[in-house]
């Protein structure tokens, strides 16, 4: 009964996922118009080119300066926001989620209103009589997309804390406090500990959210914007114009099996320490 009801949804998933990636993985291997085998040759053409390597560079960077600040913030939030009533709780998550509703070509309108030449930041500054700064231009290109990611993604997040901090039991609090722990030993001994299986869920969806800011740095920049923000998801949309099939496969593959290696350790060090 049990196989008959999933049998649907992987049906589902295998013709929509698995079939076509295997495909593309297949197609890594072999060349676009004759179907010749070609080995590693497009992998060792992905891996030297330098547009790939700048956007892996980029994406990298961007992921690693993101997500411990998106963690950090939306769980010091969580904290603050758990310790509320129900009424003033749920008012907190509405207005950290809003951002999530708003389309992505508000965000870019948004953006421009914000950061462009002529917008609200450069008005600022003139009042103080500093230049204005084209921000989208410059190295400052980066901070605003960590900014839109961590605005965008801060409220999801939060709830996801807040999910967990309420499977905690409040007698193991209490009895804790009753025993003489503050409130830093509670934190690090009993609710770290308890939400241990959440923040697994919590970084691999935080990780493959990062991905989605691409398109309001699309919508604002286009195809090739600053140096700074030229991420993957540039290049392949870039690939993808140029039908060059051939490297878009190798570089999805390879995109594929980093994610797919960083979340298999990273869910081999939570099952050995729980």
């Amino acid at each position: 009964m049990g196989l008959a009801f999933c049998l649907p949804g992987f049906f589902g998933i295998a013709v929509f996922y698995l079939v076509p990636f295997l495909d593309v993985v297949r197609r890594s291997f072999v060349q676009a118009s004759g179907e010749r085998f070609c080995g590693a040759d497009y992998y060792k053409l992905v891996l030297n080119n330098a547009a790939f390597q700048l956007a892996a560079k980029n994406t990298a960077r961007f992921i690693l300066v993101c997500l411990p600040l998106l963690l950090l913030l939306s769980l010091l939030l969580a904290l603050l926001v758990n310790r509320l009533g129900v009424r003033l709780k749920t008012l907190f998550k509405s207005a950290f989620l809003l951002p999530m509703a708003i389309p992505a070509a508000s965000v870019v309108l948004l953006w421009k209103l914000m950061f462009d030449v002529h917008g609200f930041l450069n008005g600022i500054l003139n009042l103080f009589g500093c230049s204005a700064i084209d921000w989208m231009n410059t190295g400052a290109a980066f901070a605003v997309l960590v900014f839109s990611y961590i605005w965008k993604n801060l409220g999801y997040t939060l709830v996801l804390w807040l999910a967990g901090l309420a499977s905690v039991p409040q007698d193991v609090y209490e009895a804790a406090q009753i025993d003489g722990a503050g409130r830093l030993v509670r934190f690090f001994k009993i609710t770290l500990p308890l939400i241990k299986p959440m923040i697994f869920t919590i970084v691999v969806l935080s990780l493959l959210n990062s991905f989605k800011v691409f398109r309001e740095a699309y919508l604002v920049s286009g195809n090739y914007p600053q140096e700074s923000i030229y991420l993957l998801q540039h290049l392949f949309n870039n690939w993808f114009l140029d039908l060059s099939v051939d490297k878009m496969a190798a570089g999805s593959v390879l995109l594929a099996l980093v994610i797919g290696i960083f979340v298999a350790v990273l869910e081999h060090s939570w099952e050995k320490d729980v």
